[in-house]
């Protein structure tokens, strides 16, 4: 399977107003690609197209919440009027809550589903039809090591990765029965020091974090640049998140034991936050239009990430 160097494509990129999706989108420009970026952040996203366009980078943004088909729809149409196909779609959006399963309302584990879930296959339902047409491209799903192992207090949002991944795997079997050269990619980060922590949900009494060490956005971002010249299945993104994996296959009830021990105080900070506080799962947040989240400080680097660009058939 042969894809379009960067510097010649179009890109979609949703979720881009924050975290992975705007690092990334910022990356995507500065190589020349036209990048379309979607968000339900207005100001996040001018300001977003505005910095592409100053590195010399041509941009389009669309206001969008993913959880309803036909503004995704419309992600879609606008890059299509614009710059006439789409060579690759990045689905970064997702929707965090941090909670005992008891505590959850229908409605809010609902609402995670249909942005983390919903939003990437109603993003894959309008992208496959421009990629066909094309001739090929990449589907990139931006998933979370949370879809190859759940954590507690996280049922919801691992419910929507781990059905991310079954999608996908159906998804890439049929396509490759039908014969079409469409790359059909999950990336599974470990935890990255984004905003998602500040936009999420918490009902466990203070703000939530990731169980540490955390990584970079850059290095998500340096993997979908990657995987979108370069076919591959899955990209996990941090040693942590490698070790997991392997540590999953071989014994998960010593991940369960684990998890036991760390799985809850590892996901609390000591900023004290209530159910009622502001959070992004049903609006907006403002204030968080950024790369960083607020959790530097225990961000470390990952020196395996490399070495699996020289692996033939991940």
């Amino acid at each position: 399977m042969q894809l379009k160097p960067i510097d010649q494509q179009v890109v979609v990129m949703v979720g881009a107003s924050s975290g992975i999706g705007r690092d990334a989108a910022l990356a995507l420009g500065e190589r020349g690609a036209q990048v379309v970026v979607a968000a339900r952040s207005q100001d996040g996203l001018a300001s977003l197209v505005e910095q592409i366009k100053q590195m010399g980078g041509e941009a389009i943004a669309v206001v969008a919440d993913v959880a309803e088909f036909d503004q995704v729809k419309a992600i879609a149409d606008t890059a299509i009027t614009t710059f006439g196909r789409i060579d690759t779609w990045v689905h970064c959006a997702a929707a965090g809550m941090v909670a005992p399963f008891e505590t959850v309302t229908i409605e809010e584990f609902r609402r995670v589903i249909d942005v983390t879930l919903m939003g990437q296959i109603y993003g894959a339902k309008v992208a496959l039809p421009h990629l066909k047409q094309a001739g090929g491209g990449s589907l990139i799903a931006i998933s979370s090591m949370e879809g190859r192992r759940a954590l507690p207090l996280q049922s919801a949002y691992s419910t929507a990765k781990h059905g991310l991944e079954g999608f996908l795997e159906s998804l890439r079997v049929e396509l490759e029965h039908e014969g079409y050269a469409i790359n059909v990619t999950s990336i599974k980060p470990a935890v990255i020091n984004t905003p998602f922590y500040n936009h999420a949900r918490s009902k466990i009494g203070v703000k939530p974090s990731g169980i540490p060490p955390y990584y970079d956005a850059r290095l998500v971002t340096e993997a979908i640049l990657y995987t979108a010249e370069h076919p591959v299945r899955d990209f996990i993104v941090g040693d942590v998140g490698r070790l997991l994996d392997w540590s999953q296959r071989l014994s998960p009830g010593l991940v369960d034991f684990a998890l036991r021990y760390i799985g809850f105080n590892g996901q609390r900070t000591d900023d004290l936050k209530s159910p009622q506080a502001p959070d992004g799962l049903f609006e907006t947040m403002p204030g968080y239009d950024q790369v960083e989240g607020d959790f530097g400080h225990l961000t470390i680097p990952s020196v395996s990430d490399w070495l699996v660009k020289l692996l033939p058939g991940r």
